[in-house]
């Protein structure tokens, strides 16, 4: 199956130029603000992408998935499309699982403390996890700000080692744009905006 992967379009979905394949991922920050009318405009144009199957997760900047209650979500979401939310799916026996937490920054949506606070969170990701969607990149993968920070998670890091996904897709710090490959998994750093909230960077796209 290939897979197509985008993080952090922030309203610039439309501008996107997205390649064939059987499954498309977005790893959250699908809206700038997290108003209803991003939201509405990102969900009718991701419906009709030419994908037969359709994920995304939320991220810091989608307040509004975290504000509204499940029954609401479950009516706006189209039935085409999968919103993951600190659960998984099985598409073609291959188990998918996606979170949009992120640690603290700047008291943005789906936030929360480093350590115990957050780690709750990570221990939830099965054991048999094949792709693993989380907004932010773990500590040390695909996480260094313009600075030379790393500001990944280091709970998630020690969860992803546990775990040992196949695939895990992030985006969050769009600097860190990229992928890297370690003995047991294929990181990919999805956003395709800038640090600057420029489109510069293409969808990445895998076979699994």
């Amino acid at each position: 199956m290939k897979f197509v992967t985008i993080s952090d379009t922030h309203g610039q979905h439309k501008n996107l130029s997205l390649p064939k394949g059987d499954a498309i991922i977005h790893a959250g920050d699908v809206s700038q603000s997290g108003r209803l009318n991003e939201v509405l405009d990102f969900m009718d144009w991701f419906k009709n992408l030419d994908f037969k199957h359709k994920i995304f997760i939320a991220g810091n900047h989608d307040f509004f998935f975290e504000k509204m209650p499940k029954s609401i979500l479950d009516e706006l979401i189209p039935k085409n499309v999968i919103y993951l939310c600190n659960n998984g799916v099985e598409i073609d026996n291959i188990k998918i699982w996606g979170s949009p937490m992120t640690p603290n920054f700047f008291n943005l949506a789906f936030n929360s403390n480093r350590g115990k606070s957050i780690a709750k969170y990570w221990e939830l990701i099965p054991l048999n996890t094949d792709i693993l969607i989380t907004h932010g990149p773990v500590f040390g993968k695909l996480d260094e700000k313009t600075t030379g920070e790393n500001v990944g998670c280091e709970d998630l890091w020690k969860r992803v080692r546990k775990v040992k996904p196949k695939i895990h897709i992030s985006g969050h710090i769009h600097e860190a744009y990229g992928e890297v490959i370690t003995d047991t998994t294929h990181y990919y750093n999805a956003s395709v905006l800038d640090e600057k909230y420029k489109l510069k960077n293409e969808p990445q796209t895998f076979d699994l």
